[in-house]
């Protein structure tokens, strides 16, 4: 063997035994810990979670499950078991001296035995630094509306060999569901503070704790595929504020990236694969900024902002140049990604710490982008790939206050506590037991029930558990199981897959260009929506699942279950579907027009008149009517909102998108329990509190639709003042003290007939009713918005009568009302003559509302 032979061969040796070495090293240096389980146990992304007995006294605590699993749950480990702590109880890690950790505490509230999380508060501490203050789950959770919570730190260096992690309950008991601890290698370094030139933090000794993390322009990335530092990352569409949001941009697959800059546990490929960008435009980006917006952001503390880019789409310096502004403050003037990495499709980032003072707005942290001129850049634009926002020790103190639940939790809460009070349970519970139970026990009963279903009530949400859900509304659906996607079609009935045409990937691909990013018109919780031709020429919408989005196979069956029975001129039609090689698509009649919402006010389109809004909120009341009424058995669309009803190049309105509705041949209970889902802003607070879906949840959401035509503003806005946040709890608040007309969209200011206003107003505040008793039918809503529109028409002079002396000769307002309404009862939305049809010529007397009561048609 000569010498060069041997060397090699030794490299080659040393190599594999310092991988081997850095492995098992690895394993060594990471704690999963699942609290109070007595064997290991894999959490849903194959993670293995070990038993905690050996790192604390079992005398001082307790081992005990949860009664109760929400839904929303994606994993029964490690958060259906919990160690219980009635006094101070420190674990004992053992730690490498000089060496950054994740520390990751994970809580479930629920009932454990006897104890109850709601009633659960206490301390914890590592070391010497507070990480929690008399912190209450049960509320973070109730704010955050989710079902658990994780709280994630960064623990600096230290020369000690041991990790002491203390609970201490100050009110009732403490609780732990799961810890990791893992080794990471130095993160951080020397950054200047904003705002002060001359002042720098060494963040390399500084402890923090992660606030947010975001994959910008991309999707969820697991901890299992993030460079072996087990973070995870989320999208970022949640938080972006105003009505432009970028394009979300990703590279092409024959991109590399290199890491030459930045090491690679930096963040994952994923995150510099993907960003968003303001869009191709250069009058539109010169006037606004790309901003995301994060709240629950404590005062009189520093935050680190670290900003990642990767440029994978220009290779020189100047092509595009933009400036970063951190709460109004300029944190970098002439940002220019190549010019700092050096080359093409080569990743960096920048940090910045700016301090959050206490003041009133200032539980917030801004993060803005715009194109900066004073270099005469070749392109007006800016990227962002990634955010991670830490907040950072004051004190040996990283404890916030625990946070208050909504305006509108709180208030939906009350009401709730209201109804229960009126109810009169006796007689049910009486009956039940036998009428021996006195009252005061009965009184008791109904307060434990009542308790019960709150501890219980949820939303589904695969949003980050330590994320508030904010910003632009989404829908909320519990993680399916990717795994099973390629068997999704097996589970459809023979029918439904009779009625829909079955396509192949390469079909769908072709129809695409390869799902070419152009063709994206939209994207939602299943996943992006493209713009596609088939059959030589026919225009399609067809949306692809996404691996890591928040709805999956239950929902791709449920669409293909429902529409493939329903046909409706007011319902977008399916035309079919494809499920293969682990790709789920479905294909729907192109909507050339878009949503609702982007004519109002997420878009650039022309100002709609107050007669086209009306026109535009009739159909989608008819569709919804069909839903509840004309079909075979009563569907519940539970996620009824301005993006989900799209408009045809003829500017008729067609509800869409039925992955979250709900069906049963037998509603003689009035309701379907089930848990919550739907999107925040449209949500149904008694469904809310109760679980119990009603046709009428449908109904308070379309009250929200109505608003939303009228105001041309979000369901919520949290930019707003708290008051005027939630878009129906403002709406009224003006609607009860006739201030209504103050907020109404600008453009249609004078132009709205007193009367047509009055009886809209009148019939979106019926339909968000605390009470779905007292809330219309959809037949009842109908019946009030084309009696709106009626009004609205004499305005114009468009209507189908003569003036006489000034004044307009038509039907006496009481007459009109009888004969519309008698109409409209004896009329079926469920008739053959309305399935499938297209006819909008008024001569067909059985065909929809708007032209039995208006006969010209529309």
């Amino acid at each position: 063997m000569n010498i060069k032979t041997h060397n090699s061969f030794f490299l080659v040796f040393l190599f594999v035994l310092f991988n081997s070495f850095h492995g098992s090293i690895s394993d060594l240096d990471s704690l999963i810990l699942g609290c109070g389980t007595e064997n290991t146990a894999k959490d849903a992304d194959g993670r293995n979670w070990e038993p905690d007995t050996k790192y604390i006294n079992e005398e001082n605590s307790v081992s005990v499950r949860a009664q109760y699993q929400d839904p929303s749950l994606i994993s029964e480990t490690p958060y259906m078991t919990a160690r219980i702590f009635t006094s101070k109880v420190t674990y004992k890690f053992p730690v490498k001296p000089k060496k950054r950790y994740w520390l990751r505490l994970h809580f479930y509230p629920s009932v454990y035995g006897s104890n109850n999380a709601e009633e659960s508060y206490f301390n914890v501490i590592a070391n010497d630094l507070t990480l929690l203050k008399n912190f209450s789950t049960s509320l973070t959770c109730k704010s955050l509306t989710q079902a658990y919570v994780m709280r994630e730190y960064t623990l600096a260096p230290s020369a000690s060999n041991s990790l002491g992690l203390t609970f201490e309950p100050t009110l009732g008991f403490a609780f732990v569901n799961g810890i990791e601890l893992i080794l990471v290698p130095e993160l951080f370094d020397t950054v200047s503070v904003m705002g002060f030139s001359d002042q720098t933090l060494d963040a390399k000794t500084t402890n923090m704790q992660t606030m947010y993390r975001l994959n910008v322009g991309g999707q969820y990335i697991s901890p299992t595929n993030d460079s072996g530092l087990t973070r995870t990352w989320y999208d970022d569409y949640p938080y972006l504020y105003g009505a432009q949001s970028g394009v979300s941009i990703e590279a092409s697959p024959n991109v590399n990236i290199d890491y030459k800059k930045v090491p690679t546990f930096a963040a994952p490929t994923d995150v510099y694969r993907t960003a968003r960008s303001m869009g191709g435009t250069k009058e539109m980006n010169l006037n606004y900024n790309l901003t995301w917006v994060f709240q629950q952001i404590d005062p009189n503390y520093m935050y680190l902002v670290r900003l990642h880019f990767c440029d994978f789409k220009y290779a020189k310096p100047n092509e595009i140049v933009f400036n970063i502004f951190l709460n109004n403050q300029t944190a970098q003037s002439g940002a220019d990604v190549v010019g700092w990495s050096g080359g093409k499709a080569v990743p960096t980032y920048k940090d910045y710490v700016v301090y959050v003072t206490d003041g009133k707005g200032d539980e917030e942290l801004w993060v803005a982008v715009n194109p900066a001129t004073e270099t005469k850049p070749e392109y007006y634009d800016a990227i962002v790939n990634g955010i991670e926002i830490f907040k950072m020790e004051a004190k040996k103190n990283l404890a916030g206050p625990n946070p208050k639940p909504s305006e509108m939790l709180a208030k939906n809460e009350q009401q709730q506590k209201t109804f229960q009070s009126k109810k009169n349970h006796a007689q049910v519970i009486g009956g039940a037991i036998g009428g021996v139970v006195s009252i005061g026990i009965v009184a008791a009963l109904c307060i434990a029930i009542y308790q019960r279903k709150k501890r219980y009530t949820s939303i589904d949400s695969h949003t980050s558990s330590w994320l508030p859900i904010y910003g632009n509304s989404h829908t909320t659906a519990s993680k399916s199981a990717i795994s099973g996607k390629s068997t999704a079609s097996s589970h459809l009935s023979a029918t439904a897959q009779g009625r829909c045409r079955r396509f192949s990937f390469m079909e769908m691909k072709k129809a695409t260009k390869s799902f070419d990013e152009a063709n994206v018109i939209g994207v939602g919780g299943f996943g992006k929506v493209y713009k596609g031709i088939i059959d030589v020429g026919t225009k399609v919408a067809i949306k692809r699942s996404n691996p890591s989005s928040e709805q999956g196979v239950h929902e791709f069956q449920t669409e293909i279950e429902m529409l493939s029975e329903l046909r409706h001129k007011h319902l977008v039609s399916l035309i079919g579907f494809c499920e293969e090689d682990n790709e789920m698509c479905l294909v729907y009649d192109y909507m050339a027009l878009g949503t609702l919402r982007e004519h109002l006010y997420k878009g650039n389109k022309p100002h709609l008149s107050w007669k086209r809004r009306l026109e535009l909120c009739i159909g989608a009341a008819k569709g919804l009517h069909y839903l509840h009424t004309g079909a075979k058995w009563t569907i519940i669309h539970r996620d009824v909102k301005t993006t989900n009803i799209l408009l045809d190049e003829h500017w008729v309105a067609k509800v869409s998108d039925f992955g979250l509705s709900k069906t049963g041949p037998d509603m003689s209970t009035g309701h379907v329990s089930t848990v919550v889902k739907g999107s925040f802003g449209y949500l149904d607070p008694e469904y809310f509190q109760r679980q119990q879906l009603t046709e009428k949840s449908d109904v308070y959401s379309f009250g929200v639709v109505l608003f939303e035509v009228l105001c041309a503003r979000p369901a919520l806005n949290p930019s707003l003042p708290k008051e005027q946040v939630s878009l129906a709890d403002w709406a009224l608040h003006c609607q009860k003290k006739g201030t209504l007309e103050d907020i109404i969209d600008p453009t249609l200011k004078g132009k709205i007939h007193p009367e047509s206003m009055k009886k809209f107003a009148d019939t979106a505040e019926k339909c968000l009713s605390d009470h779905g008793m007292d809330r219309p039918t959809l037949n009842d809503i109908l019946w009030n918005l084309e009696f709106s529109l009626q009004l609205q028409e004499n305005m114009d002079g468009s209507s189908h009568s003569s003036k006489r002396g000034g004044e307009t000769s038509s039907e006496d307002g009481s007459v009109r009302h009888q004969n519309m309404a008698k109409h409209y009862n004896n009329l079926s939305l469920g008739s053959d003559s309305e399935l499938g049809s297209d006819d909008t010529s008024g001569q067909n007397s059985t065909a929809i509302f708007s032209q039995i009561v208006n006969p010209r048609g529309r």
